[in-house]
């Protein structure tokens, strides 16, 4: 049967948060189901079949009113990473109005359900966001440098992600050390750019990219030895599918939605905003061989959550429930 389903992103087009990346790779999934699908910043009135919205809060607005005039149609409500770290506690009614409307909640991750009320539990379901491999064989690219150990960071500059604290991290390294931080991502005000900016002016280590393009990134996967993701909450971050499908090694603070996709056990955890530990662990990555294939494999065998087809599968066993109830 198919359906017209309504992805409800906030993030606009063209842009390259990850929002926007999201509801359209969810998109490509649904038409590729069979379904039509139709992606806006706000429900414009059109009846679909099925709302996808992305963040409690953020479109909660459209959640309502659509509940409201089309009180038998479902919803899926995907949570973000603000949803469950931060708008749970800071705007609850809004945040979990939508949590009750929605028919169906998506998370990125397992551990996300720990802050979901006891009486939702049964509508969530976890859907691991995927990334395409990295080409094979490699061809040979001049970028990448044979003189340093290369560490990349993907995100855009702001408070939840602790930007900065990979820079602060390297700062004043022993002179043998080769390490070097690339970091790509859009600073989310001329704030956090003038932190960046500073940062490169008195800590040659650091280089800050700005937004580029996502095959940018993906050299940088190819380049590097390690992705460093040192954010204070994060829903799923698929900068953590795309590295590790790609067979770059992570390293994580040691949050709920980094836990959640690398499993308990993973070795390259360090204590959230704590630069001391990070450098500590990044110097052993640089320096101990053994460690680095350590978590070269453990990130090898979280890959396999990560696929195209794994992700794809699971949009269509979740729409199967809805076309099941209704025959």
């Amino acid at each position: 049967m198919k359906m017209h389903i309504g992805i409800i992103t906030p993030a606009a087009p063209k842009s390259l948060n990850g929002n926007r990346a999201t509801a359209q790779r969810w998109a490509d999934f649904l038409v590729q189901l069979g379904h039509k699908v139709s992606i806006t910043m706000k429900w414009d009135g059109t009846e679909y079949d099925i709302m996808l919205a992305l963040h409690a809060w953020r479109s909660a607005e459209s959640i309502a009113r659509f509940k409201k005039q089309f009180a038998d149609k479902p919803i899926i409500l995907a949570m973000t990473g603000t949803d469950l770290y931060r708008f749970m506690y800071s705007h609850p009614e809004t945040t979990l109005a939508s949590i009750y409307a929605a028919d169906k909640l998506v998370t990125l991750h397992r551990l996300a359900a720990k802050v979901l009320p006891e009486s939702v539990q049964n509508k969530v379901q976890v859907i691991h966001q995927s990334a395409m491999p990295l080409e094979k064989p490699l061809p040979e690219n001049k970028n990448c440098s044979e003189t340093s150990f290369d560490i990349c960071v993907v995100g855009h500059l702001r408070e939840e992600k602790d930007s900065m604290r990979v820079a602060y991290a390297v700062r004043d390294l022993p002179a043998s050390s080769k390490i070097r931080v690339l970091h790509y991502g859009k600073a989310h005000n001329k704030e956090w750019a003038k932190y960046a900016k500073d940062e490169m002016k008195t800590n040659s280590r650091y280089q800050w990219f700005g937004e580029v393009s996502h095959n940018t990134v993906r050299e940088a996967y190819r380049c590097c030895k390690l992705m460093v993701l040192p954010s204070i909450m994060e829903g799923g971050a698929n900068v953590i599918s795309e590295a590790t499908v790609a067979g770059l090694p992570v390293i994580a603070s040691d949050i709920d939605g980094s836990i959640g996709l690398l499993g308990d056990d993973y070795e390259g955890y360090f204590p959230v905003k704590n630069e001391k530990a990070l450098r500590e662990i990044l110097l052993k990555a640089e320096s101990d061989a053994v460690f680095l294939k350590t978590l070269s494999r453990q990130c090898k065998q979280r890959a396999r959550l990560f696929t195209v087809d794994a992700e794809k599968n699971a949009w269509a066993k979740l729409l199967e429930t809805f076309l099941e109830a209704e025959k």
